[in-house]
């Protein structure tokens, strides 16, 4: 029966004025919900501001005064002026810059295989099925986390004439070591070793972890199948693990790239230049010859090799990195 008359006027004002109560009935409830998030927000900037000031001041700041100092005369004292790309024309025509570039590509060579075969070998061979597991893993984390100025000290004598290397030589074989920090063929080979002895045990821990993550059926499944532990572990435990493998390889080559304190303090960066790095250059470009502006130059193409090498390992993973 359609309503007609009063009751079809009363029906229009309810229809027009239900929305307007339904509307003022929510708006206390979003405002209140629009202040707490409100209040949120306020109290998350005031806890992350400290952060984000020691960020911009200790990072972003000598960052970008860098960068507008590499394109600078700056001598340590005295007055600066600006020299556009001078800096780093003098940087590429310099031959030691490119001597120094090319023994921290062959540290990296050397190094990053060699810390990804121990560590990942060591990891392999930690299985649960070895007694006291844990206690080597402790045994072969010391060395990452001692200071490094101790073990180079340890690593002198061990590498020094009349030293336990050289002494062990001539008890046993009757032949002196060679003069391994002195000699220019062996130097960069004592640098590596010492690096690998002292860093092997971080991506140690990395690979263990993860190979204990490794499914339990798929290793059976496999071992009813007849696979030999080498099929096990390229088939099933190498890809399970490509992640960690990824991290591990992106995290070591950029770490090698900066290395400073094995070469430096273990030989000084001889003999001659034969283990000088890039870094060690920089250090010395800015704080003995006191170039400021080339010594920023040289760090900036330094970042710029790290960030094109991390940009390839991006690419490249999506050939063998799986993820689940």
């Amino acid at each position: 029966m359609p309503v007609t008359g009063a009751g079809a006027a009363d029906v229009v004002v309810a229809a027009r004025e239900g929305p307007k109560h339904k509307k003022a009935g929510r708006e206390p409830g979003e405002r209140s919900g629009r202040r707490q998030i409100g209040r949120r927000s306020w109290w998350g900037a005031v806890f992350a501001t400290p952060h984000s000031l020691g960020l911009a001041i200790f990072t972003v700041v000598p960052i970008v005064a860098s960068l507008v100092v590499s394109f600078m005369n700056w001598p340590m004292l005295g007055e600066h002026s600006w020299t556009g790309l001078d800096n780093y024309r003098k940087l590429f025509s310099d031959q030691t810059f490119w001597i120094v570039a090319r023994n921290t590509v062959e540290y990296v060579v050397l190094y990053v295989p060699l810390n990804l075969v121990v560590s990942l070998g060591l990891a392999a061979w930690l299985t649960p099925r070895i007694r006291h597991r844990h206690i080597f893993r402790v045994l072969f984390f010391i060395p990452t986390i001692t200071p490094l100025v101790a073990n180079v000290v340890v690593w002198r004598m061990l590498y020094q004439p009349d030293g336990f290397i050289d002494a062990t030589m001539q008890s046993t074989i009757g032949v002196n070591a060679p003069n391994f920090l002195a000699d220019g063929t062996w130097a960069m080979f004592a640098v590596v070793a010492m690096s690998v002895w002292a860093g092997f045990g971080y991506n140690m821990l990395i690979f263990s972890a993860a190979l204990d993550a490794v499914p339990d059926n798929q290793l059976e499944a496999a071992q009813i199948d007849g696979a030999s532990a080498w099929q096990v572990f390229w088939r099933i435990k190498f890809p399970a693990i490509s992640p960690s493998i990824f991290f591990a390889t992106m995290m070591t080559l950029i770490t090698s790239f900066q290395v400073f304190t094995q070469p430096f303090l273990l030989t000084k960066g001889g003999p001659g230049t034969e283990t000088e790095t890039l870094v060690q250059y920089i250090y010395n470009t800015g704080f003995q010859t006191q170039q400021l502006g080339l010594a920023s130059a040289g760090a900036w193409v330094l970042f710029v090799i790290i960030l094109g090498i991390t940009a390839v390992q991006f690419l490249g993973q999506k050939r063998w990195v799986h993820y689940e």
